[in-house]
């Protein structure tokens, strides 16, 4: 997919629910978000403890610095496909982050997502999931893009139903739901 492109994708169960981004340089672009890969300087910054003055008051969350942590050994999320910061299209401000575990394995690909407790409550989870799915499908590799949830956390299993994923199992050693979406027809 070229610069400029747009993908709309429908949700099988409920035509009313599309995900549709553009994809321009290499941030995918939606409604009222930005999902820019994270820049160098930023990953560092969530690491050593620093703010930039363009993230939400309560960015980074601890999933956040999670991630962040992580990226030093795993290079290759922070390529193309994989994880993102989540930007207000309104504000400029950094909201939460979502990204792919890259690489697939066997076709699949793990999807994670995080948004600040200011910013709950708006949608932009699902948005966002919807969306960097649709994006990870572009990858001739992907053939299913999943995700782990526990239990009793029914707001992230309310983001994976609104995001157009199934409930395909239980994982029994970790009591862990996991959910997964399929290419669009």
């Amino acid at each position: 997919m070229g610069m400029g492109g747009i993908l709309h994708v429908f949700d099988d169960q409920d035509p009313q629910v599309s995900s549709s981004f553009s994809l321009i340089g290499r941030d995918l672009v939606t409604d009222r978000l930005i999902l820019r890969p994270w820049p160098p300087d930023e990953v560092s910054a969530v690491s050593d403890g620093n703010r930039f003055p363009h993230w939400a008051e309560d960015f980074p969350a601890e999933g956040d610095q999670d991630i962040a942590a992580a990226m030093a050994k795993h290079v290759t999320w922070l390529g193309e496909f994989g994880h993102r910061q989540m930007i207000e299209r309104d504000s400029g401000r950094v909201t939460g982050s979502l990204g792919l575990f890259w690489p697939p394995i066997n076709g699949t690909v793990e999807i994670g997502y995080g948004v600040v407790a200011s910013r709950r409550g708006r949608g932009y989870a699902p948005e966002a999931a919807r969306a960097l799915t649709a994006f990870a499908f572009t990858a001739p590799e992907v053939t299913m893009v999943y995700a782990r949830v526990e239990p009793g956390n029914t707001s992230s299993i309310r983001v994976l139903e609104k995001a157009g994923f199934q409930k395909s199992m239980t994982e029994i050693e970790g009591n862990i739901l996991r959910y997964h979406a399929v290419p669009p027809a």
